[in-house]
């Protein structure tokens, strides 16, 4: 079997750094029962294509490994953990579909691929990851709480109000670092 570049730049990091108890039976889980390696990151913003949410990932990863390397506050462990897996409630997530668009060229109507949501598990995005990692290893408080606030104002959540983003991370750093580098990859590298 033939694997992309991403797949084998993610396997690499994932089983340089991730060594905890359970972390093979997750990336096992994730390669075998999911379709996480080639999952898009959206339906039609960042990263909505094939491969797009280890791309996203892969960028998140980079992006904190950098931040991390400046202050050295966390591990090599946790800096892979939180960012390659942060969005792991992606995974069996998003359909591959098609849509009508009409060609400007020729005015005809045209089937062209598209991804919808098909979401069989609303548990929410940042909690679904929490929830989908530790199924199979632990994960630090700061970790969880990093994944589970991941999209900051932009969580479900948050938009009724309430003070708990706020307050993760007031308490945990590495929650604020993580959203910041989702959103740098989010809105600066992918959304081209």
């Amino acid at each position: 079997m033939i694997i992309s570049e991403n797949k084998e730049r993610f396997l690499n990091v994932y089983n340089t750094y991730i060594k905890r108890a359970g972390s093979d039976k997750l990336l096992e889980w994730m390669d075998n029962r999911t379709d996480f390696f080639t999952a898009p990151a959206s339906t039609r913003f960042h990263g909505a294509c094939s491969e797009g949410l280890i791309i996203h990932s892969l960028n998140v990863y980079d992006l904190l490994k950098k931040r991390n390397d400046e202050d050295k506050a966390y591990s090599d462990e946790t800096v892979a953990v939180v960012s390659l897996l942060h969005d792991l409630c992606k995974a069996n997530f998003y359909k591959e579909t098609t849509r009508n668009v009409k060609n400007d060229v020729t005015g005809q109507w045209e089937k062209v691929p598209y991804y919808s949501i098909d979401d069989r598990y609303p548990y929410g995005h940042g909690e679904k990851s929490v929830y989908l990692i530790e199924r199979f290893m632990r994960l630090s408080p700061e970790e969880a709480i990093a994944v589970r606030w991941h999209m900051g104002g932009f969580d479900d959540s948050v938009k009724g109000g309430g003070y708990n983003v706020g307050n993760a991370f007031n308490m945990f750093p590495l929650a604020v670092k993580l959203h910041i580098c989702d959103l740098e990859a989010t809105y600066l590298l992918e959304n081209k």
